[in-house]
Formats: C-alpha cells, structure tokens, sequence
C-alpha cells in the first residue's frame, strides 16, 4: 500500500466510525425521549369496609292441617287461622299477608294387584309473611309462637331474612371512599421512591361484598347475605396514577 493510500484509508474508517456513533447516539436519545414522553404510572387496590345492620325484616311461617275429609279439613284450618290471626293482633301486627290455601291430598300405599293408591285424606296449609322495619320485634315472633303450638296450631317460623335497604347508596359512598384510599396508597409508594401522584388515570370497581358480620367468607361474584341481621360491606377499587 502507498504512502497516499493510507491517509485515505485512515480517513474512511474514522467517517464510517462517526457515522456509527451518531447513529447509536440517535437511538439512545430517541429511546430516552420515549421513556421520558411515556406516562409513567402506579396501579395499587383501594378498600372501603363499614358495619351496618339490616333495617328491614321478611318473616315467614306456615301452619298446616291434616283430616280424612277435606270438609274437616277446611274447617280445621280455618280454627287454625283464627288462632294466628288473633296471635298477630296481640304482637301488634297489622301487615301480615296470609296466603290462599294449597292442598295436598294424603293417599295410602296401594295394595297389591292395585294401580292406583286410594285418598286417604288431605292435609291443607298457609302461610304468613310480614315485611317490618321493627326487625327486632318482628325477630322475636319466633319464641312467642310457641304460645300457638301450645293451642294446638301446627305453626312452623321459617328462617328470618334480613336486610339492609341502603346497600345501593352506601355503595357509591364507598367506592368514593376506596378510591381515597387507593390514592393514600399510591402517594406512600411514590414518596418512598422520591415520586408525587400526579392524576387518576383509571379505576376499576371491584366486587361489592355484604356478608355476616366476623365472616371471612366471600365470592368472586359479590355476596349480598340475608342471613345475619348484623352485616359487613366490603368494597374495593383497582386505581392507576400518573406519578412525577
């Protein structure tokens, strides 16, 4: 190679070793722009948990009759509902809803060579519901009905079912209440990294859970028991922020 080659040589190889450099330095600032540009966020979960107890009741109970004839049995039953009837007006009930009769007829085994079983008689029933706001007074029919057992009136109290009518308006408080908290959180786990939230940028409503009071029990789909007079809300929200 000439002593003239060589300088041209020399030349060429630092132009293309420049241009290389201007190139990565352009892909390093272009990418240092776009992580800057991009909006960097924090998603954390916010909850809301309050102690309510059920302002409406839904009482029922059903008493029933059994006779070989229907005539007897209608006339047994309509004792019967004298009885509970008089029983409401002394508890200072004054709603209760007696439903129609239902009859079941009663039929024997049927004897051998026989198709059909024969009637034996008919069992009639009702039943009684009362709606109440008085949930404790309603709730303890149950220990004085005994005094129509002890009449002779087959009267059965079924399970009581409670319920909490504000549900709907305290769920949009505590959503309200779960995004606060979302925040709160978010603004902690930016400080630690030197960080402030900025805005909401999205929320997400979790399920809304109403379930006895003390119970760990829940359901991906949301609960809303009737079981327990006492209840716990639980709601949560999922919230992403921007931080700076």
């Amino acid at each position: 190679m000439t002593q003239t080659a060589r300088p041209q040589m020399f030349g060429f190889l630092a132009g293309l070793v420049l241009a290389a450099g201007l190139v990565l330095a352009a892909r390093v600032v272009s990418r240092a722009w776009l992580k800057v540009a991009e909006p960097q966020t924090v998603t954390v979960s916010g909850s809301s948990r309050r102690t309510v107890h059920s302002d409406l009741i839904l009482w029922k109970a059903g008493f029933s009759t059994e006779a070989g004839s229907l005539l007897e049995a209608q006339n047994s039953l309509k004792q019967h509902r004298v009885h509970v009837e008089e029983f409401l007006a002394t508890q200072g009930v004054t709603n209760a809803i007696i439903s129609s009769i239902a009859i079941t007829p009663l039929k024997e085994r049927a004897a051998a060579g026989e198709s059909d079983s024969r009637t034996a008689g008919y069992r009639l029933s009702q039943t009684v519901e009362i709606r109440s706001t008085e949930v404790a007074r309603i709730l303890g029919l149950d220990q004085s009905s005994m005094t129509l057992v002890e009449r002779g009136v087959a009267f059965v109290p079924m399970t009581p079912q409670f319920i909490y009518t504000g549900a709907a308006d305290a769920k949009i408080e505590m959503l309200a209440e779960a995004t606060r908290d979302a925040r709160q959180r978010a603004e902690q786990i930016a400080r630690e990294g030197g960080r402030r939230v900025k805005d909401l940028r999205s929320a997400r409503m979790g399920v809304f859970q109403i379930t006895p009071l003390y119970s760990g029990e829940t359901s991906w789909d949301g609960m809303n028991d009737t079981t327990a007079a006492d209840k716990s809300i639980h709601s949560v929200v999922n919230a992403q922020f921007t931080i700076e």
